[in-house]
């Protein structure tokens, strides 16, 4: 078997709070009135030295600040959660550092502090750069205020990426293709393009919104991988482009199946194959820390047969799919005998799957239909 090199190990740190709830949106996220910063970089810290105590043969390669939105943190708390990291499993020479930020959180010398805190890369949630789109996701900034973020993080990182939503209803292929080359111009290299989906529990939800009618969601869908292939910018996974070298690597954290730990309200674990999930309420995570000496709420050790399929539909998601020894590795199972053999000679006769004994993949065909997939291709 091919040996198996140290693998990633991710950090991820969740800051409920913001400033709005956007209709779209089904993340722990809150609005609150009043936030005690310096209770919050406690539990923080706490909450590192506890969960340090089963994972000290690591090193951490990436951060990822998210939310919610981070942009609200003090930058004197992502700079203490940093430090004490570093202190705890210590930071590869290449650690990726990524920091989400909304518009509305943007100003140069905020910008500069998250830099000089440890901040390397910023995920900016632009959305729309129409307004009346912005005004139908709810988005508390301006067109102009996703110009200055953008060029405000061009100044101060040099990695940046932003996000937009499109398949909305009544968009056509004409406005998206005018949006996404105005996104193209202003890029740095990455861009994480998400088709509207509708969420149980969001506002949106409640409203009945309707999304994108099918054909034309994939008809935005072909056009969006066009000009981003053209563009040198094409799909490493479902919704996110980038230039090579340009991918978010805490991102691949969790589509490569490898070992990451999540602090904070809701956040979630894997580590040597637990399933582990912390308190999801911001004010009993905090008193849990603070109080109890504990944020999380609850463990599972994952079988053979859940972890893969698990990493089945993770790594599945990415253009380059899945290695048959990693699988192996991290599942303990062989990837072949997780394959139904009559959905797999279906998928690759319908050249929807690829499949040569070492490395699973969709084709691109495959990927528009990644739940079909999976449902014809898992026999667990």
């Amino acid at each position: 078997m091919t040996q198996i090199k140290k693998s990633p190990f991710g950090l991820y740190i969740h800051w409920p709070y913001c400033v709005s709830k956007c209709p779209y949106c089904d993340f722990n996220s809150h609005v609150a009135q009043t936030i005690d910063h310096a209770q919050w970089a406690q539990a923080f810290e706490a909450e590192l030295h506890r969960v340090f105590q089963e994972s000290k043969d690591q090193q951490v390669s990436s951060v990822f600040f998210g939310g919610g939105t981070p942009s609200l943190m003090a930058p004197q708390t992502v700079n203490r959660i940093l430090e004490t990291t570093a202190s705890l499993w210590g930071l590869r020479d290449d650690v990726e550092v990524t920091l989400e930020a909304n518009p509305t959180t943007v100003e140069s010398d905020t910008f500069a502090n998250f830099k000089h805190a440890g901040i390397n890369r910023l995920s900016i949630g632009i959305q729309s750069l129409r307004p009346d789109v912005l005004k139908f996701l709810g988005r508390a900034h301006s067109v102009e205020e996703g110009f200055r973020a953008l060029e405000l993080a061009a100044k101060t990182f040099d990695r940046y990426s932003f996000d937009l939503i499109y398949a909305r209803p009544n968009q056509s292929l004409a406005d998206w293709q005018d949006e996404l080359e105005q996104a193209l111009s202003l890029s740095a290299g990455h861009l994480s393009l998400y088709q509207l989906t509708i969420e149980p529990g969001t506002a949106f939800y409640k409203d009945n919104v309707p999304a994108a009618e099918e054909n034309l969601g994939a008809d935005l869908f072909d056009l969006t991988q066009t000009m981003m292939e053209q563009a040198g910018m094409p799909a490493y996974e479902i919704s996110n482009h980038a230039k090579p070298g340009e991918e978010s690597r805490h991102n691949l954290v969790y589509w490569q199946g490898d070992d990451y730990i999540g602090i904070g309200p809701g956040a979630h674990s894997r580590l040597n194959n637990f399933a582990i999930h912390q308190i999801y309420k911001p004010d009993l995570w905090l008193n849990g820390v603070l109080e109890n000496g504990t944020g999380e709420q609850k463990r599972k050790k994952l079988a053979p047969d859940e972890r893969a399929v698990e990493l089945l539909m993770m790594g599945l998601r990415l253009k380059n799919g899945i290695h048959s020894d990693k699988f192996q590795h991290v599942s303990g199972k062989n990837l072949q005998s997780c394959l139904d053999p009559d959905g797999l000679e279906l998928l690759l006769t319908h050249d929807l799957i690829e499949w040569d004994q070492k490395h699973l993949r969709p084709t691109y065909e495959g990927r528009k239909c990644l739940d079909g997939l999976l449902e014809k291709l898992i026999r667990l």
